[in-house]
This record gives C-alpha cells, sequence and structure tokens, in this order.
C-alpha cells in the first residue's frame, strides 16, 4: 500500500543560511504583518476545511500526486477524506494523541486500524506528520522561524487577492535544515493557498495548492470520531 497520506502543509527549500544576509527589515516587517493578520483571523475561526491537492517531485520531475479534503476542528480535531488515490480512505486525529485512526473504506465503517502518528503510513513522503498539518502548527512555524532564521530574500508581492512571498524555515519534520518557500496568502481570509518547496539548486520538491475554504460550519462531533 502506498503512504496514504499527503499533507496540505509540507513546505519547504532546503539551504543552509547562516552566513546569508538579513531580509531588508521593511520587507521583514511586512512579513510580520502578514503573519499577525493570520494569527488574529485564526483566533475567530473555530472550524475550517479546504480541499487540498499535493504535488511531489523527484528531481525535479513530479512524482506523486494526492487530492484530498481536510477537516479541523478547535480545539484541535483533524479528519481527512481522500480522493485520490485511495478514494473514500479516512483519517481521523485528535490532538494531542499519539494514535491516529485509518479508515480504509467507507463502506465498510468498522473496518479501521490505530497507528502511530511515527507510522510511516501515515507520514508524507518527505515525513511530515499530521500533526504537523494545521494553522496552529503554520502559524507558529511562521512566526519561529521569522524570529530564528535569517530572510536573506526580499521578494515580497501584493496583488488584488492575495500578497506571496519568499521565505525561509527549518524544515517542519525535525526543525533542522533551513529550508526556501513560496508562501501565497489569501487577502479575503489571510489563510495559504499554495506553498511551494525547492531544492538548493532551484529544483522543485513540493507544492501544495490550497481551495474552497469553509469557515466556521460548526459540524457536529461525530465528523471526527472513527
Amino acid at each position: 500500500m502506498r503512504k496514504p497520506l499527503v499533507w496540505a502543509w509540507a513546505f519547504l527549500l532546503g539551504a543552509t543560511v547562516s552566513l546569508a544576509p538579513s531580509l531588508p527589515a521593511q520587507e521583514k516587517n511586512r512579513v510580520q504583518e502578514v503573519a499577525e493578520k493570520m494569527k488574529a483571523v485564526f483566533q475567530g475561526v473555530e472550524d475550517y476545511s479546504s480541499e487540498v491537492e499535493q504535488i511531489y517531485f523527484k528531481n525535479g520531475a513530479e512524482k506523486e500526486r494526492y487530492r484530498f479534503k481536510y477537516y479541523f476542528k478547535k480545539p484541535h480535531r483533524i479528519r481527512v477524506e481522500f480522493i485520490a488515490p485511495h478514494p473514500g480512505l479516512i483519517i481521523f486525529y485528535q490532538g494531542g494523541e499519539k494514535q491516529a485512526t485509518l479508515r480504509p473504506f467507507p463502506s465498510i465503517p468498522s473496518l479501521q486500524f490505530n497507528l502511530s502518528i511515527d507510522s510511516s503510513i501515515l507520514k508524507t513522503p518527505t515525513g511530515q506528520s499530521i500533526n504537523q498539518t494545521d494553522m496552529v502548527f503554520f502559524i507558529d512555524f511562521l512566526f519561529r522561524n521569522l524570529a530564528g532564521v535569517p530572510q536573506k530574500d526580499d521578494q515580497f508581492e501584493e496583488q488584488k487577492e492575495q500578497v506571496n512571498f519568499l521565505f525561509w524555515g527549518r524544515d517542519y519534520v525535525k526543525g533542522e535544515t533551513p529550508e526556501r518557500y513560496h508562501i501565497f496568502i489569501s487577502s479575503q481570509n489571510w489563510f495559504p493557498v499554495r506553498i511551494e518547496r525547492y531544492s538548493p539548486e532551484g529544483y522543485p520538491m513540493e507544492t501544495s495548492i490550497i481551495q474552497n475554504y469553509v469557515f466556521n460550519s460548526h459540524p457536529v462531533d461525530t465528523l471526527f470520531t472513527p
């Protein structure tokens, strides 16, 4: 069975930047302002869902592509419904737990498996875990790396419906290697709509496309219960 979980929030470009010049103060402040807007908006969001397409590359060429619907409800409930591959597969996760539940067939709801969140079956091809997929983790990731990782790129573009910028941060999985991200944020809801990751040589590694957000629909708790 191929690894089923590929998460919308796997973000991006490995390189050593300890000697890189810092991002100009004006540009750094603009990225900081975006992160603060995201945090403020998220405080008013009790739940959200989105449709995600996740693309993985090898040696610059596309290798794997996944589509799924992602649900989140505070304080930390997650449900992932796969569209392709593995149509019908569902993952349930409760924040703080060491296990997630995998239900492979919607027609047989009683058939399910509890797996460690560290299981390779439940990780993305780059090793990202389900507890590293929500907006809580992403916003914290931005603030943590703005404060601790030199930002050498000065690209910040503001368009009618979105802003995008280059960003350096230590990887999601272990928080060790500095990576480079190209992040696109909707200026309508201040949630990410596209995240790109590249290798140090400039080859694409991952692309996440997130769309069709629905906020505060108040789904019943049983939606998140195996």
